[in-house]
């Protein structure tokens, strides 16, 4: 049973690819338009519009087997124009695991407009007798805020196809991402995003974000192949966020996670008003 659990998660979700942060998870995945420290994995573009140094950990139990954890963390520097991320993850066990580092950057082309690169090293580990497989991967994106309601982000991972190992020429996944986000008012957005990777059928995910107070948010979402529904909530509490969601796959079972994001937020200058009297 865990062997095939382990096999279909390899084939379906690399971890170059996988989706980090609790808060994208609780919305079926969807994270293509989104800008925060997660953007250093999710979708590079997002860095761009970054203003606060930010730090991340993200922890998700597939299924709740321990051999099938995740675990991923991210890092976010603004620069004058952007911000540079550092990002890494891991995932599975002693005789099966992957493991992956990134380094990105996300610009502004204006107001509106932002790109972002990323570069990956990979690291597939399966048993002492295979041995492990190293190779380096990149990934581009972009995103536009289109008016004040209306974003569209695309992603590209591993553009250049390359390769894990000679047998087969067995190549890294190509995933290709494209959503959009609308807000229907400051406490409500939803998001819609298709994923496809080269070599399978495209998957269509779509979230609900409800920000019910000033710390408070609520999120629940969808996505098929395979057909997931995901719920969760975060908690914004002055420079500290957690995150928590589950998802639900209807053979597989049930998928918990949490993240935690500090972000160092930059003190406001206000400007002295002269006391004429």
């Amino acid at each position: 049973m865990l062997a095939s659990i382990l096999f279909s998660l390899h084939l379906s979700a690399q971890i170059g690819n996988d989706v980090v942060g609790a808060n994208a998870t609780g919305m079926g995945g969807f994270n293509v338009t989104q800008n925060d420290v997660w953007s250093a994995n999710n979708n590079q573009a997002g860095l761009g519009f970054l203003k606060d140094i930010s730090g991340g950990i993200y922890y998700e139990n597939r299924f709740l087997l321990q051999e099938t954890s995740y675990r991923a963390g991210a890092f976010a520097l603004p620069v004058k124009h952007g911000a540079f991320g550092v990002s890494v993850a891991s995932f599975g066990y002693q005789l099966y695991s992957e493991s992956k580092a990134g380094l990105s950057y996300g610009q502004r082309l204006g107001e509106n407009i932002s790109v972002g690169v990323q570069l990956n090293y990979l690291n597939t580990k399966l048993t002492q007798e295979y041995g492990s497989k190293n190779t380096l991967t990149g990934a581009i994106g972009l995103i536009a805020k289109l008016n004040e309601e209306l974003s569209a982000g695309v992603h590209v991972y591993n553009p250049t196809r390359s390769q894990l190992a000679a047998y087969d020429h067995e190549k890294v996944p190509t995933i290709m991402k494209l959503g959009v986000a609308y807000k229907f008012s400051d406490k409500v957005m939803l998001g819609v995003e298709t994923e496809k990777d080269m070599n399978y059928d495209a998957m269509l995910k779509a979230g609900l974000e409800y920000h019910v107070t000033e710390i408070f948010y609520l999120r629940g979402g969808i996505s098929t192949n395979p057909s997931l529904s995901a719920f969760g909530f975060g908690l914004q509490m002055k420079s500290f966020k957690m995150d928590v969601s589950s998802s639900f796959h209807q053979t597989l079972g049930m998928t918990p996670a949490i993240s935690l994001v500090y972000q160092k937020k930059k003190s406001v200058k206000h400007d002295v008003i002269p006391d004429h009297k």
